[in-house]
């Protein structure tokens, strides 16, 4: 006999087992299957862990400059193996954490590879032996998704990284190629700068961080190349050899020469492919465009029964999204099975902030000023310079500045764009805002405390209509 359940998700990363979580407060008998780790790649291989590692960088950088604040710090080093080792250290908490979850939500867990096999039925091949077969009247895919490789240069581990490899490396690199200037190639890049090699990034795009506004992007590059790292855009790798003693790259500008380079280790940030493979969608028929699931709204396949969340989904891969989509999935089966006491709401991607770790960080939500004039509004952009704010100045950071961008007819905010110290925790503001269809006024009358980085989201609206009040 099959186990029987309301609901299995297939997969336990952000969106996983919040969608687990979720669905067991509905009352809806749920199990979650993981091929690996609890939590997902984001929190044993991705979000968490990286964050760690950028700490230490961040803690080494500011002990170099200690000067600059009236300190000390004497002859400051570090040791990359106890950096990587706390970094793990993190990543194993929280996955316990989630272990702790699925106990306190009475999800039953089955460790192992998960395939469907029928409409509603799904077989694990177990991690320690055996199969379990399993029934629900709902199955939500959440595979996620893994790093997309270079076809002529596959990652080994040695040289040739992939995140994962870049997370827990052997050696410190000494002249490190980074490919892709998204927030993962970025983010290593920075880490990696930080403790002192020479760093290379190439994108292939016009600019770094492509998906962020024009402004942004060049302030981050600027900043990024004060620091000391060489970043050439419109530019390609066509090939990449380990040769045994470091990284042979042939790297074409921007102008159409072709230089070859040596580097001591790459790291390849190309982007992602969607985990679709032998989980039975072609079997049941579920839609697939473009190496991704095809959802509505609210998570639903083509197929009855069968929902899908997070990055197998599409983009934007971030674990917010994939969360945030599972509990309107969740809410969503629960109305399907006679839930009437929730109201799930459509999933809105516009509203999703996206974060880059770096320094200075990155952060935004909406359109840019760009896609906002492509879309055909007229709009009221207003900016604001951290060095016009006390508390950045204080704090020494007052690289950076808060931009956003009004439908000049309306007054909605349709985008917030920021760099700087701490914005990655700014943004939510916004996002709350853009959420809730607040308009200039709702920003305007809002009083922000004093002395914080937050009075440079007020003074950013304020400029926006002409009204700011400290530059």
């Amino acid at each position: 006999m099959a186990d029987q359940y309301d609901v299995i998700v297939l997969g336990s990363g952000p969106g996983g087992y919040v969608a687990a979580i979720r669905c067991a407060q509905l009352g809806l008998k749920t199990a979650i299957v993981e091929r690996e780790n609890l939590g997902g790649i984001c929190l044993n291989w991705g979000c968490i862990p990286t964050k760690a590692l950028l700490r230490s960088g961040e803690v080494y950088h500011q002990m170099k400059h200690a000067e600059s604040y009236g300190l000390s710090a004497g002859q400051v080093g570090f040791d990359l193996a106890k950096v990587v080792a706390r970094s793990r250290a993190v990543a194993k908490q929280l996955n316990r954490g989630v272990g702790g979850l699925m106990k306190k939500n009475k999800i039953v867990v089955h460790m192992g590879t998960g395939k469907l096999t029928a409409p509603g039925k799904l077989q694990v091949a177990l991690n320690d032996g055996g199969t379990a077969d399993l029934q629900a009247k709902h199955i939500m895919i959440a595979t996620g998704a893994r790093a997309r490789e270079l076809p002529f240069a596959q990652s080994d581990g040695r040289r040739l990284w992939t995140y994962r490899h870049a997370m827990v490396p052997e050696e410190m690199p000494t002249d490190l190629l980074v490919i892709g200037s998204g927030a993962i190639g970025i983010e290593f890049a920075n880490f990696y700068n930080d403790l002192g090699a020479r760093v290379t990034v190439v994108e292939m795009l016009d600019r770094i961080v492509p998906a962020e506004d024009l402004e942004i992007s060049a302030a981050l590059q600027k900043s990024l190349e004060k620091q000391g790292m060489t970043i050439l855009t419109g530019a390609g790798v066509e090939s990449l050899t380990d040769d045994g003693q470091g990284v042979a790259a042939k790297i074409k500008a921007a102008d159409g020469t072709v230089s070859d380079r040596r580097f001591s280790h790459c790291i390849v940030a190309v982007g992602i492919v969607h985990n679709i493979e032998g989980i039975g969608l072609e079997e049941l028929g579920v839609v697939v465009e473009k190496g991704r699931i095809t959802i509505d709204g609210y998570g639903r396949t083509n197929v009855p029964g069968v929902w899908a969340i997070g990055d197998v989904t599409g983009a934007p891969w971030l674990a917010h999204k994939a969360s945030h989509e599972g509990i309107v999935a969740a809410e969503s089966i629960a109305k399907e099975l006679g839930n009437n006491q929730v109201h799930p709401h459509k999933f809105e991607a516009s509203n999703i902030p996206g974060c880059t770790y770096c320094h200075p960080q990155v952060a935004s939500v909406g359109l840019s000023e760009a896609k906002a004039k492509e879309a055909g509004y007229e709009v009221r952009v207003g900016k604001f310079p951290a060095i016009g704010n006390g508390k950045a100045i204080a704090l020494g950071e007052t690289e950076g500045f808060i931009k956003t961008v009004f439908d000049a007819k309306t007054g909605e905010l349709l985008g917030a764009h920021m760099i700087g110290a701490e914005v990655t925790e700014l943004i939510q503001g916004y996002t709350i805002g853009k959420t809730a269809e607040l308009v200039e006024d709702d920003f305007v009358n809002t009083i922000y405390p004093h002395p914080t980085l937050s009075e440079m989201m007020h003074e950013s609206v304020l400029a926006a209509y002409d009204r700011v009040l400290h530059i």
